[in-house]
């Protein structure tokens, strides 16, 4: 099956061809560095690493691009509430989204650009719409410089918009506009307001880009004027990426061949956001949950569905991927080793071919681990090396596996300390329950079970002896 994902500019599935044979060239609107990364920014960071983990095991070379804005306007007002320079704010922001990616196994682009070392390619752009008569400087003495949007008759297109619905763009001040929708392409220094640092040189007076030619300047820098998938979070779509689509093309770049865009993460029905004070910053959730329960809980929804974030879910979410991990454990005991190199299953690579269907994906991941557990009871075997090998291999393309260097310094010194304390006392405990009942004395062993219960750790039966894990939840 061809690999195929959901074009939000046509509205359909369409079948993945690129431009170029064997190559694919992806650009993700990465994050503005205003403050902490909470569950609902690294969603994007997730499902797009995943499309790049399936790109690339489906044989691709993969160029992947995701940008970091790190000058804007609500990084200059945050900066100055906090009595701080602008980039200091960016800069330790951005050093918190590194730590919380690297927390979920999200792993680097091929390249990260930040929109503040690109400047002068964007008013090279930005020059360009000009004289194709697609932009003016304002009248007003502002310094400022639009994008005429009525110039374009394509604007709207990848949104399906008619000009003439649209709200007034509130990005800069509209006395310098031609029509109120019209976008701002360069903001002209604020002397009154804004610090000296936070303006460049242009023929148009010192000031700074404004937010949507950023990305333009920078997907053309890096992947040329014309590449295969552009991705970002829903909300991207308008104006963001309407207005990202029309400067390009009215430069005379054929831009994105595909738009993809992840839903949101809400809670209690929102939209999770710093301005709704319902956010969940990815340390705070670190310390009841491990990283890679975390992930595992926003891969196994698909990208494009909205998920009411929820504790319990995570902790549903965690439960399930444990059955996944115990059934590893256990096969490695048995095998002394999970061979690499396995094959991912008929249904898994079916799933992930038809718009990245992580659900579908995870659900064969479980069946395959359901017939591991069958194979268990009889020991190292041909079948249960290949089974095994084969669950590890499809995790690793979700960026799940276990034994991925990536989580290996997920755990502190202490935490590992703290591990083999409990592991030597909960061993204690289990043989005092074998003992009692070995002498059949079943209500003793029943109620040593009931306190380890009640400490928060989970005993399971095997067929090589009771194993023990902390519930869901508990760290």
């Amino acid at each position: 099956m061809t690999f195929r994902l959901y074009d939000t500019a046509t509205r359909e599935v369409r079948d993945f061809v690129p431009l170029e044979e064997g190559k694919a060239g992806l650009y993700v609107c990465g994050l503005t560095v205003q403050s902490e990364p909470h569950v609902g920014h690294v969603r994007s960071g997730v499902n797009f690493d995943v499309l790049q983990r399936w790109l690339r095991h489906s044989g691709f070379d993969v160029t992947f691009i995701r940008n970091i804005t790190d000058i804007d306007d609500k990084i200059l007002l945050k900066a100055a509430e906090q009595g701080r320079p602008w980039y200091n704010l960016a800069y330790q922001m951005h050093r918190e989204l590194d730590r919380a990616y690297a927390a979920l196994n999200v792993a680097p682009p091929t390249y990260e650009p930040a929109a503040t070392g690109h400047v002068p390619e964007m008013v090279e752009l930005i020059g360009a719409l000009i004289a194709k008569g697609h932009a003016y400087a304002a009248e007003d003495g502002s310094g400022d410089v639009y994008f005429d949007v009525r110039s374009w008759p394509q604007y709207g297109e990848l949104t399906h918009q008619r000009i003439d619905d649209m709200e007034a763009a509130e990005d800069a001040d509209p006395r310098g506009k031609r029509d109120p929708r019209d976008f701002a392409l360069w903001k002209g220094q604020k002397l009154r307001t804004e610090p000296d640092t936070a303006a460049w040189s242009s023929p148009w007076g010192k000031g700074r880009p404004g937010w949507h030619i950023e990305c333009s300047a920078m997907a053309g820098k890096y992947l040329g004027t014309a590449f295969d998938i552009h991705g970002g979070g829903v909300d991207l779509r308008f104006p963001h990426h309407e207005n990202e689509q029309a400067q390009s093309r009215a430069a005379g770049h054929p831009f994105a061949s595909y738009w993809m865009h992840n839903a949101w993460i809400t809670t209690a029905g929102e939209k999770m956001s710093k301005s709704l004070g319902n956010s969940l910053t990815i340390p705070a959730v670190l310390t009841r949950f491990r990283g890679i329960e975390l992930r595992y809980y926003l891969v196994a929804a698909h990208y494009r569905s909205h998920v009411e974030f929820s504790f319990e879910a995570l902790e549903e979410a965690a439960v399930g991927f444990r059955r996944i991990e115990g059934f590893l454990e256990r096969a490695t005991e048995a095998l002394g080793e999970i061979p690499a190199g396995g094959i991912a299953c008929a249904e898994f690579v079916t799933a992930m071919d038809d718009d990245l269907g992580t659900p579908a994906a995870v659900a064969a991941i479980h069946d395959v681990v359901r017939e591991g557990n069958k194979l268990l009871p009889a020991g190292a075997s041909p079948a249960l090396r290949g089974t095994a090998a084969a669950v590890l291999a499809m995790l690793d393309v979700l960026g799940l596996s276990p034994y991925d260097a990536a989580w290996a310094g997920a755990a502190s010194t202490k935490d590992t300390q703290l591990t083999q304390v409990v592991d030597a006392l909960v061993a204690g405990l289990l043989e005092q329950r074998a003992e009692a009942r070995a002498n059949k004395d079943f209500a003793a062993a029943d109620a040593i079970r009931d306190r380890i219960k009640a400490a928060g750790i989970e005993i399971e039966d095997t067929p090589t002896g009771p194993k023990w894990s902390l519930e869901a939840g508990k760290k």
